[in-house]
C-alpha cells in the first residue's frame, strides 16, 4: 500500500514555481510555522516571509515565499505567494547584494527611506541566502 500524499501548488503572479504530490510540509504562517500532513483539517491563513520546507519520497526541498495565502482542504494545499522561489533557483550574489543594500538603507537613518520596506527587503534577502545555504 502506498503513503497517502496530499497536493501542493505554488503559485505567483508571475509563474507556479511547484506543483506536486508531497508527503509533509511546514509554511511560515503569520502565526508561526505550520506543519501539513495529508488529511489536514481545512485551513485558510495569511503566510509570512519565510522558507517553505517540503518533504516528497524522502527528498527535502526549500522555497522561499514572501507573504501570501495559503489554503488546504481535501489533501491540496494551495499557495498564492506574492513571490516564490525554490532553493536551486537562488541568485546568491544577488541575495547578497540585496542584503547590503538594506542593511546600508537601515544604517542611514535618512528621512527619505522607508524604513518598513527596507526591514521586509532585509527579511526577503536574508531568507534568500538561508535557503540557498549562504547563510
Amino acid at each position: 500500500m502506498s503513503e497517502k500524499k496530499l497536493r501542493l501548488e505554488i503559485v505567483t503572479p508571475q509563474r507556479k514555481v511547484f506543483s506536486e504530490d508531497v508527503n509533509f510540509l511546514v509554511a511560515p504562517g503569520s502565526q508561526g510555522e505550520l506543519g501539513i500532513l495529508p488529511d489536514h483539517a481545512p485551513l485558510i491563513t495569511s503566510l509570512n516571509i519565510g522558507i517553505m520546507r517540503i518533504e516528497q519520497d524522502g527528498q527535502k526541498f526549500k522555497v522561499v515565499v514572501s507573504g501570501g495565502f495559503m489554503e488546504v482542504r481535501n489533501n491540496r494545499t494551495t499557495v498564492l505567494a506574492n513571490s516564490a522561489e525554490r532553493a536551486e533557483e537562488i541568485d546568491v550574489a544577488r541575495a547578497q547584494a540585496a542584503k547590503k543594500r538594506a542593511e546600508e538603507r537601515l544604517a542611514s537613518r535618512s528621512p527619505e527611506i522607508d524604513i518598513l520596506r527596507a526591514e521586509l527587503a532585509l527579511r526577503r534577502a536574508l531568507m534568500r541566502l538561508k535557503a540557498a545555504g549562504s547563510e
